[in-house]
C-alpha cells in the first residue's frame, strides 16, 4: 500500500533574455518521495514524476538555446536530442519559413543529411505545409493512413513501420515562422495530447530564440549596408583623386572622415605640416549634407594679428584706418556651409574668446559694428601644434579646445605610410607632365631613393621634389636619380668614391642603367641617348656587368 503523501509542491519557472538567447534562470522543485510497498507507482505519483521530467527538459532546452544566435541550427539540434532523451521520440525536426516562402528543415534528430535536404514544402503542402499555413497543430495517429503525410524525407518505410506524427506551429508575434514535428511509436490519444502540449511549450521557447536571431540578423544586415554605403563614398572619392594611397593608415582616416561627414559635428584635424589636412577637410565637406554650400578656408597662421578678427567676422566702414567700405567676414561667407580654420593654434587668446562665442551662440558682430549677426556654419579646424600642452601653458583656451575636438582626426606623417610614396609620386608626375597622354615616368632607381627618404615635409615636400624632377628630366620623360635633389642622391651612395676613377665609373654605370631603363632594354636606342656607338655601349655594359634583359622584361 502507498502511504500518505506530503502536500508540498513548489515550482518557480523564470525565462529571461540573455546574450542573444533565452535561458531558464531558476527551477525550484520539491516533490514528494513516494513510499510504496511494491514496485508499482500510483497514477498520481507517475504523473508527478512526468511533470518533473518535463520541467527538466524545458530547463535543459532553454539552456541549449542560450548561446550565440548565429549558431541557432546547432542549438536546435541539441534541443531535439534532449527531446528524444526525455520523450522517447524516434525522429524530430524543426522547420523555418524561408524568405522566399518555402518551409525548410533547419535541424533534425534521427535523419541523415540527405534525408534532411529532401524536406522542403510549399505553404499548405503536406502536414508540415498545412501547419505552417494555418498556424494550427496536427496529430496523425498513423502516418500510413494519412493522405496528407508525404514522407518526403523517405526516412520511414511505411509498409513496415507505422508511427504517430505530431506537428505544432512556431508562432512569433502572431505570425507562424516555422513548425516542430516528432515521430513516436504508436501511442494512445491521451499520450499524444500530452506530447502535443509539450511540443507547444517548446515551440514557444524556440519562437523567442528565432525572434532574437531575426533581430540580430536585421541589425547585422543594417550594419553591413551602412558599411557598404560608407565604402561607396570612400571609393567615389578615391576615383575623384581627392586622396591618393592604399595604406591601411590612410584607409582608416578616410573611413573616419566618411563617418563624421554625415553629421554636423565639429572636427579637429591633427597632423604635421604637409600631411593633407586641408584635403581631408574638403573630403568631409564634399560628403556632408552641406556639400552644395560654400567651403571657406582660412589660414590663421598666414594672417597678421590685427587682421584675423576682421577676416573672420568682417568689419564695418570706418572701423579702422583703411576700412573705406564694409566687408563680410569668412563666417558670413560660409553661412550654410563649412568653414575650415587651418592652423587654429596660432590664434591669439582674444580671437579665441570670440571664436568660442560663435561656436556656443551661433552669433557675432562685425568689427566696428553693433548689429548681432547669426550664422549656420559647420566648423572644421586643423593644427600641427600640441594644443594640450598649449592649454597647460595658458596659450590656448581649454573651453575652446573641448569645443573644437568633438571629433578629432589624426593624420599620419608620410614616413609612417611609405607604401603610399610610389602612388603619390606617380600622381604628381602625371600632374606635372606637359603631355597628359604621355605622362612622366619614374625610374626604379629614383623610386628607391624616394621610398628610402624620411620626408620631414611630408606630402608637400614630395610634391615639390617631383615637380622639380619633372622640369629637369625634359623631353626624356623619365625621372632618374640624377634629377632628384643632391641630398636625396647621396642616400644612394652614402660612401664617397675614394678616387676620381671610381667616381667616373659609378656615374657611367648609373647613366647606362638609366638609359636602358628609359628605352625598355633596347641597347641601340640607349647608346644613341648617351651619344655612344652600339659597339662602345656593348663594351661598357660588359665592363660593368650590365644585362639588358631585366630592363626589357620589366617593360614587357
Amino acid at each position: 500500500m502507498t502511504k500518505g503523501l506530503p502536500a508540498v509542491f513548489r515550482l518557480c519557472f523564470s525565462l529571461v533574455s540573455s546574450g542573444g538567447g533565452f535561458k531558464l534562470t531558476s527551477v525550484a522543485l520539491k516533490l514528494p518521495v513516494p513510499q510504496t510497498t511494491d514496485l508499482a507507482l500510483t497514477y498520481q505519483d507517475a504523473q508527478k514524476m512526468d511533470r518533473e521530467s518535463e520541467l527538466r527538459l524545458l530547463f535543459e532546452v532553454s539552456q541549449a538555446l542560450n548561446g550565440n544566435v548565429s549558431d541557432l541550427a546547432d542549438h536546435l539540434e541539441e534541443s531535439l536530442t534532449l527531446m528524444a532523451r526525455y520523450t522517447g521520440m524516434m525522429r524530430g525536426a524543426f522547420y523555418l519559413i524561408a524568405p522566399e516562402g518555402d518551409i525548410v528543415m533547419e535541424a533534425a534528430y534521427g535523419l541523415n543529411p540527405t534525408e534532411q535536404k529532401r524536406a522542403r514544402y510549399k505553404p499548405g503542402e503536406g502536414v508540415i505545409g498545412r501547419v505552417a499555413a494555418t498556424g494550427r497543430p496536427m496529430v496523425v495517429p498513423s502516418v500510413s493512413q494519412e493522405p496528407l503525410f508525404l514522407n518526403r524525407t523517405k526516412a520511414r518505410d511505411l509498409k513496415r513501420e507505422d508511427v504517430s506524427f505530431i506537428c505544432v506551429p512556431i508562432i512569433l508575434e502572431g505570425r507562424t515562422v516555422g513548425a516542430i514535428s516528432a515521430d513516436r511509436l504508436f501511442a494512445d490519444e491521451v499520450r499524444m495530447e500530452e506530447d502535443m502540449r509539450l511540443l507547444t511549450v517548446l515551440a514557444t521557447l524556440i519562437a523567442r530564440a528565432v525572434g532574437v536571431r531575426r533581430d540580430f540578423t536585421a541589425r547585422h544586415e543594417a550594419m553591413l549596408e551602412e558599411n557598404r554605403r560608407l565604402q561607396a563614398i570612400i571609393h567615389q572619392n578615391f576615383k575623384l583623386g581627392q586622396l591618393v594611397g592604399k595604406s591601411k593608415a590612410l584607409r582608416n582616416i578616410i573611413e573616419e572622415a566618411a563617418q563624421v561627414a554625415a553629421s554636423n559635428a565639429t572636427v579637429l584635424i591633427r597632423g604635421e605640416s604637409g600631411t593633407g589636412k586641408e584635403m581631408i577637410a574638403g573630403l568631409i565637406h564634399s560628403n556632408s549634407l552641406r556639400a552644395g554650400q560654400p567651403f571657406v578656408k582660412v589660414n590663421c597662421a598666414a594672417l597678421p594679428e590685427g587682421l584675423v578678427e576682421s577676416e573672420l567676422f568682417g568689419h564695418e566702414r570706418g572701423a579702422f584706418t583703411g576700412a573705406v567700405s564694409g566687408r563680410k567676414g569668412r563666417f558670413e561667407m560660409a553661412h550654410g556651409g563649412t568653414l575650415f580654420l587651418d592652423e587654429v593654434g596660432d590664434m591669439s587668446l582674444a580671437t579665441q574668446a570670440k571664436l568660442l562665442r560663435v561656436l556656443q551662440e551661433k552669433e557675432f558682430e562685425r568689427v566696428g559694428g553693433g548689429e548681432t549677426l547669426k550664422v549656420d556654419v559647420r566648423l572644421v579646424a586643423a593644427t600641427n601644434r600640441e594644443l594640450e600642452k598649449m592649454v597647460e601653458e595658458g596659450g590656448f583656451r581649454q573651453d575652446l579646445y573641448y569645443r573644437l575636438s568633438v571629433f578629432p582626426l589624426s593624420l599620419p606623417p608620410l614616413r609612417k605610410r611609405p607604401e603610399d610614396v610610389m602612388d603619390l609620386a606617380e600622381h604628381f608626375a602625371r600632374k606635372f607632365s606637359a603631355d597628359p597622354q604621355n605622362p612622366i615616368k619614374i625610374s626604379s632607381e629614383a623610386f628607391k631613393l624616394l621610398r628610402a627618404y624620411n620626408w620631414p615635409g611630408n606630402i608637400r615636400e614630395l610634391e615639390n621634389v617631383v615637380e622639380r624632377a619633372a622640369v629637369l628630366c625634359g623631353p626624356e620623360g623619365v625621372v632618374f636619380a640624377r634629377h632628384l635633389p643632391v641630398w636625396l642622391q647621396d642616400r644612394e651612395n652614402p660612401v664617397e668614391p675614394k678616387t676620381l676613377v671610381d667616381a667616373v665609373a659609378a656615374l657611367e654605370k648609373r647613366l647606362i642603367s638609366e638609359a636602358l631603363e628609359a628605352t625598355g632594354g633596347h641597347v641601340t636606342q640607349a647608346a644613341k641617348m648617351l651619344g655612344l656607338t652600339e659597339r662602345k655601349m656593348s663594351l661598357r655594359m660588359e665592363k660593368y656587368d650590365i644585362d639588358y634583359r631585366p630592363f626589357r622584361a620589366k617593360n614587357a
